[in-house]
């Protein structure tokens, strides 16, 4: 395996996989020309037909909004709008005996981009936080959820298996709501020298924030059901157990935490819409149903708190639909959260906010990044506050009533984390333009967007 590099964290790209990209980004950029020529030879109204592609899509996008923001008679209209658009088109191109052509377009298109975005992770550094060697710990204590991942714990027999390596595992089998925190208490008072969880990420805050606050080394098994502070962590989350080399082979990074007020969390905290969906009561049973009811009213501001958002000494931001804070920033593009951070040692937080209020800003928001309804920002503290003393705020997937005003902090190197030596690299996301590929495939590396 490479070396990192000690300055950045970064690891060195082979030869090979370098020239491999570079075939890649050609493929991308020939499969991209086959697809014009394919349309200008096919059609002879190419930009009619690209147009009517465009318009299609912006109908899509349009009718959506429409959809999800209203209710009765506009929400009928809209939903027809969603399923006429695409028909509308396909049914013009047989007509017109076009379908061949754009079938052919599209799949080549496809194929670039599914070649592009491989060529750029693949000469993108992959990225491995700063790590040092530390003596495997003595007295070992993991908590474990059961329940957790569909059984996760059970399936890979991950209490035999800890236990065989040393460590005390204490098991969360209730009845009733236990008391995690005061679980990994009575282990520091045992005497352990690393506390450990196998359950969700909300479980695994709890237990973090303690050891953060004891000084003590923190481990993680990939055994919840989203895992996504495992996957950040370069944690195999189809194989929990071998998150368990940790304990003999292992090295100790140290990590940012994020908080919120008194409370710890390792991923995000999201207010607004889908905070306010999952405090439903009717959610648990319903989600799409509720989802569906809620929309109309938090989307155009009938329901639900207006949040102001405070950020440093710029002008407060009043009236988004949604806020997501996270332990360090996301991937660009990633608006809810679900992917993936290649550090958690910047020390600072990510900071989204969204504004869509109307048809044009929902379009606008396949810019992307440059959506004027997307603003991203980097900070180490924000202030959530609201036109009431309440709101609901989710937190590692924890649906929480908070006062206000909520603030959100960020804790740098903060926890110690334990982790196997041989573990998977975290890469950054393939944002990428037709400039990057042109680089790529001229066997140049891509611009470093990491600013």
């Amino acid at each position: 395996m490479p070396n990192p590099n000690e300055a950045d964290g970064t690891i060195a790209i082979p030869a090979r996989q370098r020239h491999q990209a570079a075939w890649l980004a050609r493929l991308a950029v020939l499969s991209a020309l086959a697809a014009v020529v394919v349309l200008i030879v096919g059609s002879r109204n190419v930009i009619g037909l690209v147009l009517a592609v465009v318009i299609g899509l912006a109908a899509i996008l349009a009718g959506t909004w429409w959809y999800l923001s209203n209710t009765g008679v506009v929400r009928l209209l809209a939903a027809f709008v969603v399923i006429a658009a695409p028909v509308a088109l396909i049914v013009a191109c047989i007509v017109h005996n076009r379908v061949g052509e754009l079938v052919t377009a599209v799949a080549l298109i496809a194929l670039a981009a599914s070649a592009g975005r491989a060529a750029i992770v693949w000469v993108r550094p992959a990225t491995r936080m700063p790590e040092r060697a530390t003596p495997p710990p003595q007295q070992p204590f993991l908590i474990m959820n059961p329940r957790s991942g569909g059984g996760k714990v059970g399936k890979f027999d991950l209490v035999a298996k800890a236990s065989g390596l040393g460590a005390k595992v204490q098991l969360l089998d209730g009845p009733g709501i236990v008391d995690v925190a005061e679980l990994a208490r009575r282990g520091m008072a045992d005497g352990a020298d690393l506390l450990g969880v196998a359950g969700g990420d909300g479980t695994q805050a709890i237990v973090a924030g303690l050891a953060a606050d004891n000084d003590l080394p923190f481990m993680v098994l990939s055994a919840g059901t989203r895992n996504h502070f495992a996957m950040d962590l370069g944690l195999d989350r189809e194989r929990p157990d071998a998150g368990l080399d940790a304990l003999t082979d292992g090295a100790e990074l140290s990590l940012d935490l994020g908080r919120i007020n008194d409370r710890t969390f390792v991923n995000n905290a999201s207010f607004g819409v889908y905070a306010e969906v999952v405090q439903s009561p009717a959610y648990r049973d319903d989600k799409a149903g509720t989802t569906l009811k809620m929309l109309p009213d938090l989307l155009n501001g009938r329901r639900g708190p207006k949040l102001i958002v405070r950020i440093d000494e710029m002008p407060p931001i009043e009236g988004p639909q949604a806020v997501l804070v996270s332990n360090n920033p996301y991937e660009a593009g990633d608006l809810a959260g679900l992917g993936r951070r290649a550090r958690l040692d910047a020390g600072v937080l990510g900071v989204i906010v969204v504004t869509v209020d109307s048809a044009a800003a929902a379009v606008e928001l396949l810019r992307g990044r440059q959506s004027t309804g997307v603003r991203r920002f980097l900070t180490r503290q924000v202030v959530i506050d609201a036109d009431v003393g309440e709101i609901p705020v989710g937190v590692d997937g924890e649906a929480l009533m908070l006062q206000t005003p909520v603030r959100c902090t960020i804790r740098p190197g903060a926890l110690r984390v334990r982790v196997p030596k041989h573990r998977l690299q975290a890469r950054p996301a393939a944002q990428f333009d037709v400039g990057d590929l042109l680089r790529v495939a001229v066997n140049r590396p891509p611009r470093d967007r990491s600013g």
